[in-house]
């Protein structure tokens, strides 16, 4: 199975390559095939609103950068990973991005979801579409904190990703409690 690691932290050390780090080595232990994307080394442009996506090319960025393969790439994958600083309670500038420059994966047509209207995935249905979110604080800040995780809910709707994982790590990371994380991946009915 392929797991895809997008990093949007803002520097290539520090806390959120140690997350990195160890969730990749989680994922390699279970058996999983890992690519992964620092975001900051990587030529993509923010999102320009055209709707070219659905009109001009359907389905295929008008932005000729590292996004499409990017995107593709989520789209073959079993299992997505999204690493980040919190700011403010959102995601980095850099993964914020790449989540903006994912709506070729969705069509045009639209459908109710719990009395909500969203856009219909192009590629994917949510019984195939897992996805782990990572936060990270470098101290407490609970309402930061509660902001994440509703943010990466609503995600989890536009998605269709019905059976996510949350987690927020806080300051010093030298010993990760990735157990949650480890439970998710092992849970083999949410891989069927």
């Amino acid at each position: 199975m392929k797991a895809l690691i997008l990093d949007g932290s803002r520097s290539l050390d520090g806390p959120l390559a140690t997350i990195n780090n160890e969730v990749t080595l989680l994922l390699e232990k279970n058996g999983w095939e890992v690519e992964s994307f620092h975001l900051l080394e990587e030529n993509i442009a923010t999102c320009v609103g055209c709707f070219g996506c659905w009109l001009k090319t359907p389905g295929e960025c008008i932005i000729k950068d590292k996004g499409p393969e990017i995107a593709k790439k989520i789209v073959q994958s079993d299992l997505r990973v999204y690493i980040t600083p919190i700011t403010f309670g959102g995601y980095s500038y850099q993964l914020k991005k790449m989540i903006d420059r994912l709506l070729p994966t969705t069509t045009p047509f639209f459908k109710i979801i719990k009395g909500e209207i969203h856009h219909v995935p192009r590629y994917r249905d949510e019984k195939s579409n897992n996805q782990i979110w990572i936060g990270y604080l470098p101290q407490q800040d609970p309402e930061s904190a509660n902001i994440f995780k509703k943010l990466t809910e609503r995600n989890n709707i536009n998605m269709y990703c019905s059976n996510p994982c949350v987690e927020i790590f806080t300051g010093d990371v030298e010993d990760l409690d990735l157990s949650k994380i480890s439970r998710y991946i092992e849970d083999e009915e949410a891989f069927v």
